[in-house]
């Protein structure tokens, strides 16, 4: 069996979303007194999805190749239509969502490394896929987390890359011969049994930066390992955008293309989305008893990432049964992670109930 190295415990969609914003949901959503999860009593005592939507209940993702400002524009756009801003996860998100004070391992985070993929992209050990598939999980967690907040608050949400722009990524490692066929082919069916339970963003803002320009950023980076990225790759990137991602989500998203000067006019790009009809996509045709179901989903973070599993051998990301237990026991094994929070703390040989 194939095994995405997903973080073993994942917290209920309250508990995550909690440590992720500050932002308060509904009040069905959480309790002081417990952490209480929105189901199918607090849909039938009245619970209504669709009275909180306003002119700005979307969301929106801002995709470009790196360093194409991709995050400045997101944050100052959040800014000024009140919505709120996710940056670009990394390979740690799963410890921002469960509340870590320090970063775990990499044996609890994907098995990957992203420095390891800019210095050696094409090593034997199978990372450049594991990360790859690592980063669709984990953008795919967030962008639940995204649906979450948009349902249970009313406020839009705007977010560096969705995942249904990854492709880009996989195509040009593969036309660079970072990772083999069968791994695209493996890609391509995951992402297939999983994208489809989410609807794409109400937006997507194309912010375009010549592969060279974008090359001249990188090796300005405070970060080593970006400042030879090569052009080739950069290219495949760029190309996979305009020719395939664009020309798709344009099918059921409203889409908006900037090169990177235009992108700094904040004023100009609110303007141009307050001009669009918003008169195509999938959550036209969504309702209270759909919105009931999707927010059922995205709230349950296991569930989610069960979605990018499928039972197919692949050496990349897979792992044997001891290798299984070994890394499933020694993350149970760290200070907190043995009992559920609350219940007990580790002192010596000793756990304490606490109530």
């Amino acid at each position: 069996m194939a095994l995405t190295v997903t973080r073993l415990v994942i917290p209920s969609g309250a508990a995550a979303f909690k440590a992720a914003t500050t932002v308060q949901k509904a009040g069905v959503h959480t309790s002081s007194v417990r952490s209480l999860r929105y189901g199918w009593w607090a849909y039938a005592l009245g619970e209504r999805t669709t009275p909180r939507f306003k002119e700005y209940s979307k969301i929106i993702s801002i995709d470009g190749n790196l360093a194409s400002g991709k995050g400045a524009l997101a944050q100052k756009l959040a800014d000024k239509l009140g919505m709120l801003y996710m940056p670009e996860p990394d390979t740690f998100y799963l410890d921002k969502m469960t509340g870590e004070k320090e970063p775990l391992s990499v044996d609890y985070n994907g098995m990957c490394s992203l420095e390891k993929f800019y210095t050696d992209p094409k090593a034997t050990d199978g990372n450049s896929y594991r990360l790859q598939l690592w980063m669709y999980t984990i953008r795919l967690m967030q962008y639940s987390d995204a649906i979450e907040h948009l349902i249970t608050t009313g406020q839009g949400v705007i977010l560096e890359r969705s995942p249904f722009s990854d492709m880009v990524f996989v195509e040009a490692m593969y036309k660079q011969g970072y990772i083999r066929r069968e791994c695209v082919d493996h890609y391509n069916e995951i992402k297939g049994i999983s994208i489809c339970e989410f609807l794409p963003p109400h937006l997507a803002i194309y912010v375009d930066l010549p592969a060279e320009e974008v090359q001249k950023k990188l090796k300005q980076s405070s970060k080593p390992y970006l400042q030879n990225v090569p052009l080739a790759y950069l290219k495949s990137i760029e190309d996979s955008y305009k020719k395939s991602f664009l020309p798709k989500i344009s099918e059921s998203a409203e889409v908006l293309a900037y090169d990177a000067t235009q992108a700094q006019d904040v004023e100009r790009v609110a303007e141009d989305i307050e001009y669009l009809k918003f008169d195509k996509g999938p959550w036209l045709e969504q309702d209270d008893v759909t919105y009931h179901h999707m927010r059922m989903l995205v709230e349950d973070k296991q569930r989610v990432a069960t979605l990018t599993t499928i039972p197919k051998f692949l050496p990349e990301v897979t792992i044997g049964a001891h290798d299984y237990d070994e890394k499933y026991y020694a993350y149970k094994s760290l200070p907190g992670k043995k009992y559920a929070p609350g219940y007990n703390a580790d002192v010596g040989d000793k756990n304490i109930w606490l109530k």
